[in-house]
């Protein structure tokens, strides 16, 4: 049972919940409630812990919040499906399992910002480092972690369609590079993944599972947070529903990590967020920060799939009186194709020479088929997931009533942008081109999507707008930034919420700008660090180490080093 007060209150067991879990109940002396709306990630349950098994969860009402956005005005009206862990673990227990740090210089860019200077990538890469067990690096690498709780294996990409892909890529002018989450980002080559021994390795079953045997560390499941509770401004405990009951616990510190749609949801429904708005609904403002819901960025993607000649694809393992021999080998040896994610290898370029950095992501599979399951028509297929990492389009979130089960208003203004477009286009054409190569011509069956007929910028763009999906990277919504800014929610220093005491958020909605890749690993880094901060801890010391800038030898950075300490 648990208590009626704890020191801190945990709204979210999801990927940065479980690192706070973890990190602010060591040592035994804080008391720590994890409140997670969703169910347990049974170790039993196949779904969750069989990495191939990823395209299960979402859509299913056990596992996934099933948001979808409203209609969006540049994709002619299409609402996007935008699946979100219902589970402990949150998405990390239903994601694609690939773990991308995202560009240093995204990282520059947080720093950038006034106020920010402490979240540039010196600041950030020793907690990459502090949650990393990296097998694959040398364990001298000077960018990678080798002790940390998330152990992460590279994908083996030894399929003849991951090799002839990498060979296509630098025909297409592109370079290799040896670890995308080391040294040099920009290139291709094997992915980093959540994956350990042939099972999903969540935040959950990597940092919150090993330690809920401490005391002081309690965890409630199918606790669904309704309202942070207020006295002035000061958050004194969350009333949550369980059971059909309502219950209220009070807290010394209200930590939100109900990741970017339900934190900003949270606060509004709490009284936190633009005041007109909130009142028109009927909700008291505690706190006017018109930031909240606002600045909402992500990844939308498409997928351009290719009839493959060869029988070498995994598209006969989605057959299904394949699936209970393929389940067989993985229950009793974690082996075969059920123990991948097939997200194995990709990589990142720059579509054009604007960019500093790269601003397009490849994963290929050596399969075709859609997150949802639903795949190509084709005996043997393949393809590359691609769109713009860092779009400068932004949308918004509105809770429409205050019915904490309402899913709230959801805009991403897709495709809204000059900028947004012109990346597309570009996107789909560097596509084609790596995968027109001659190293891709052994398997080339010929295109199936998006198909010959799309062909000008008009007709790739009408496509994207019929079919791109998001690549669930929802982010931004209640940003860091300091008291002077109008828009940030959220104090860099200490992850506190603007004019509040005793609430803190720590999820993707504190990111001030998406990351260049998958979300997961900067969230997790974001955990880690926003524990330090709520904990008055002295700050893992800022790791000063050069890393790959386009366009700068390193004779250059050495010379301009040298004047910045002469100077």
């Amino acid at each position: 049972m648990t208590k009626t007060s704890y020191d801190y209150v945990i709204v979210g067991g999801g990927s940065a919940g479980s690192v706070l879990a973890n990190r602010l109940s060591e040592g035994g002396t804080r008391s720590v409630l994890v409140l997670e709306a969703g169910r347990s990630d049974y170790p039993w349950d196949l779904f969750i812990q069989m990495p191939a098994a990823l395209t299960f969860p979402s859509g299913n009402p056990l596992y996934d919040w099933r948001y979808e956005s409203d209609p969006e005005p540049y994709m002619g009206g299409r609402r996007v499906a935008h699946a979100r862990g219902k589970v402990l673990g949150g998405s990390s227990s239903i994601n694609g399992m690939i773990f991308q740090r995202g560009n240093p210089m995204d990282y520059e860019r947080w720093g950038a910002d006034a106020g920010m200077e402490t979240w540039d990538f010196a600041h950030c890469l020793p907690y990459f480092r502090r949650m990393e067990n990296t097998l694959a690096a040398d364990p001298d690498d000077e960018f990678r972690g080798h002790s940390g709780p998330l152990v992460l294996e590279r994908g083996p990409a030894t399929n003849p369609l991951f090799q002839s892909f990498f060979q296509a890529a630098q025909q297409a002018g592109f370079p290799l590079t040896d670890d995308v989450n080391g040294y040099r980002q920009e290139g291709f080559a094997p992915f980093d993944r959540n994956v350990h021994k042939g099972q999903r390795l969540s935040a959950s079953r990597a940092y919150l599972r090993p330690n809920t045997g401490r005391r002081n560390l309690d965890v409630l499941t199918r606790a669904f947070v309704t309202k942070v509770n207020f006295k002035g401004n000061v958050a004194t405990g969350v009333t949550y529903r369980r059971n059909g009951k309502l219950h209220t616990v009070n807290a010394g510190e209200v930590i939100l990590s109900g990741g970017a749609i339900n934190t900003p949801q949270l606060l509004q429904l709490s009284g936190v967020g633009e005041s007109k708005h909130l009142k028109s609904l009927g909700i008291n403002p505690v706190v006017n920060l018109p930031g909240v819901g606002e600045n909402l960025q992500d990844h939308l993607e498409v997928y351009i799939q290719h009839a493959c000649t060869q029988p070498v694809s995994m598209q006969p393992a989605l057959d299904v009186w394949r699936m209970p021999w393929i389940g067989m080998q993985w229950l009793f040896g974690r082996k075969g194709p059920a123990a991948t994610n097939h997200f194995e290898g990709g990589g990142f370029v720059r579509s054009n020479e604007d960019v500093s950095y790269p601003n397009l992501m490849f994963h290929f599979l050596p399969v075709a088929v859609r997150y949802d399951g639903q795949k190509a028509d084709a005996k043997h297929g393949y393809q590359v997931h691609i769109g713009p990492m860092y779009s400068d389009a932004r949308g918004s979130l509105k809770i429409k009533s205050t019915d904490p089960t309402v899913h709230p208003s959801m805009v991403f203004n897709y495709l809204s942008t000059d900028q947004d477009r012109r990346e597309w286009v570009e996107a789909v054409r560097i596509s084609r081109d790596i995968l027109g190569q001659s190293a891709m011509a052994p398997f080339n069956g010929g295109e199936i999507s998006p198909g010959r007929s799309v062909q000008t910028d008009k007709e790739i763009l009408d496509w994207v707008a019929a079919d791109a999906e998001t690549a669930l990277h929802p982010s931004c919504t209640a940003k860091m930034g300091p008291a002077s800014d109008p828009m940030a929610v959220v104090d860099p220093i200490d992850m506190s919420v603007h004019g509040t005491k005793g609430l803190r958020v720590v999820d993707a909605s504190a990111m001030p700008y998406v990351t260049n890749g998958n979300i997961y690993a900067p969230v997790m880094m974001l955990a880690e660090r926003a524990s330090d901060l709520i904990l008055g801890k002295a700050p893992l010391a800022a790791q000063h180490t050069e890393f790959y800038r386009h366009g700068i030898s390193p004779l250059e950075r050495d010379k301009s080093a040298s004047q910045a300490v002469r100077g």
